[in-house]
């Protein structure tokens, strides 16, 4: 888990090197959410899926909503609480940070071939295992 933690941080500052000035991975970690699991979330499940307090979420959702890059609307189901939606903005800036990433990315695995794909398995077996055991603290 320490190897974990430590090149957790190094990719972070490698990642947050290539963002605009006052924008964090976890900002782009929302986009990156609502893109690929769900648009249209409150801001509690949200939370509940980053594993972090609601007003920390309610923070991140301030500041990607002041750049445009969400809006936060009415949710139909419940008056009291809000969903999230990615704007075109918001796509866009997601995939131009994909873009700005892809050079390191392709020397990482110039410069170390197969490392990635021989790691994924045992790392997406690890992340399922985790996932499965976060609230109860064992598998379900």
């Amino acid at each position: 888990m320490n190897e974990i933690g430590i090149i957790h941080q190094l990719a972070t500052a490698l990642f947050e090197a290539r963002l605009p000035k006052g924008v964090l991975v976890s900002h782009f970690a929302v986009l990156n959410h609502l893109t690929r699991v769900r648009d249209g979330a409150t801001p509690l499940q949200l939370a509940q899926a980053f594993q972090v307090p609601k007003t920390t979420m309610t923070h991140t959702l301030s500041g990607l909503e002041k750049r445009g890059w969400v809006d936060l609307r009415p949710n139909p189901d419940d008056k009291r609480s809000k969903q999230v939606w990615l704007t075109q903005a918001g796509r866009a800036f997601r995939a131009q940070a994909i873009a700005d990433l892809a050079p390191d990315l392709a020397r990482i695995a110039r410069d170390n071939p197969g490392l990635a794909e021989r790691a994924l398995p045992d790392l997406t077996a690890l992340r399922q295992y985790l996932d499965s055991t976060r609230d109860t603290g064992t598998p379900e």
